[in-house]
């Protein structure tokens, strides 16, 4: 067993200084000159432009949710068993009672090849009757898998109780699962999750409002900021689209003119096709202790630090030998175990940061020491405790 002890980890604030630099700090010999400083880094990317269809949506166009519970038959012996919900034998009783079948009492009914699933669907906006949209089969039993097997015709609601589609057909499994009698099994991803690409038919459009009473569309961006909401409405502005101002961080409220009255369809493709530099908000690091992943956004900055690092190894090796009693002694052969303990410790390193430095740097001079993630993520950690980084850090 092998265990790992960080013998130091500080960080304390510097002097600020006027350029940035960082650079790995290793005390000169007495008879040796300090080296020179190290080029600073510069990462400098131009402002990127993307079209506003891109990050905005439009009040009205959104999609919706559709939900039913059906029944899906075809299984090779990897339905429900007798001990799952109740609900799949009472949808058979009235699925058959449908079909002219007489009544059957439902204890009586125990099909294997049969699975009560959830189906969902995301509608888009404007869809109209006759379309066909992809649909999501889950298992709400016990079921094995669902592989082989076929959606019966599923009525899907909305959120109101309304039936705005159906959906019915073959189910397309992204793993797969087989087991033997002997209770051996191998499976790949979820067989019991799978999807019916244009399983689904609308069967009801549901209405969509783009302009309200008083002449006004609205914009949300997907990001919300204030400056890039602004930016936003000043383009509207400029390109005689309306009369565009920004309500809040996510809103952009136009008044619709009389050019576009009757089409408003034309100013949402004319808006959408302008231009803007969308900002990425507060500036932000993401760590995920579990898979030591680090992601860093942009404007992330480090105000002058220092920061030591070294580090302890522990090792603790067990042998067992086997321990044989003398002849003649009557004694019994005994296992015994026995443990050495050694360790090493390593020179702790140091960088100094300096005004202006980002993440970016910090993560390159770490990286270069051979500090491996999980350390990089409690250096960010302490930095943050120490006030020096400019930016929200977020744990997941």
């Amino acid at each position: 067993m092998t265990l790992r002890i960080l013998s130091s980890l500080t960080a304390a604030l510097l002097a600020a200084v006027s350029l940035p630099v960082l650079a790995q700090v290793t005390p000169p010999a007495a008879n040796q000159q300090a080296s020179a400083p190290v080029k600073p880094i510069m990462d400098i990317s131009p402002p990127v432009s993307v079209r506003v269809k891109d990050v905005v949506n439009f009040r009205g166009a959104r999609f919706n949710q559709l939900q039913g519970f059906g029944l899906v038959s075809g299984l090779d012996g990897t339905g429900d068993s007798a001990n799952a919900i109740p609900y799949m034998r009472r949808a058979m009783v009235n699925m058959l009672e449908r079909f002219g079948m007489p009544q059957m009492p439902e204890g009586a009914m125990r099909p294997k090849n049969v699975a009560s699933v959830f189906v969902t669907v995301n509608i888009p906006p404007f869809a109209k009757p006759g379309q066909l949209i992809d649909v999501t089969i889950s298992s709400a039993g016990d079921a094995k898998s669902l592989q082989n097997g076929y959606l019966i015709q599923t009525p899907l609601r909305g959120a109101d109780g309304r039936i705005y589609a159906v959906a019915q057909g073959p189910i397309s499994l992204g793993g797969f699962g087989f087991g033997t009698d002997t209770g051996a099994q191998i499976t790949k991803n979820a067989p019991t999750v799978g999807r019916i690409p244009n399983g689904g038919i609308v069967e009801k459009e549901i209405p969509v409002t783009l302009m309200d009473e008083n002449g006004y569309i609205e914009a949300y961006l997907n990001n919300p900021d204030f400056t890039t909401a602004t930016e936003l409405a000043d383009k509207i502005n400029k390109n005689l689209l309306g009369n565009a101002k920004a309500t809040d961080a996510s809103t952009v409220r136009v008044f619709v003119t009389s050019t576009y009255r009757n089409n408003v369809p034309e100013l949402i493709a004319r808006i959408e096709n302008l231009t803007i530099s969308p900002q990425n908000g507060a500036a932000k690091v993401i760590l995920d202790e579990r898979t030591g992943t680090i992601v860093i956004g942009q404007n992330v900055s480090i105000g002058p630090v220092s920061i030591a690092h070294g580090g302890l190894i522990v090792k603790i090796d067990a042998v067992t030998t086997v321990s044989q009693p003398n002849p003649l002694s009557q004694g019994t052969t005994e296992t015994v175990t026995n443990k050495t303990i050694s360790f090493e410790e390593h020179k702790g390193d140091t960088l100094v940061l300096v005004k202006g430095s980002t993440v970016g740097h910090l993560v390159k001079s770490l990286n270069s020491l051979g500090i491996p993630p999980r350390d990089l993520i409690t250096v960010l950690q302490m930095i943050k405790v120490s006030g020096a980084l400019n930016a929200h850090l977020e744990i997941q």
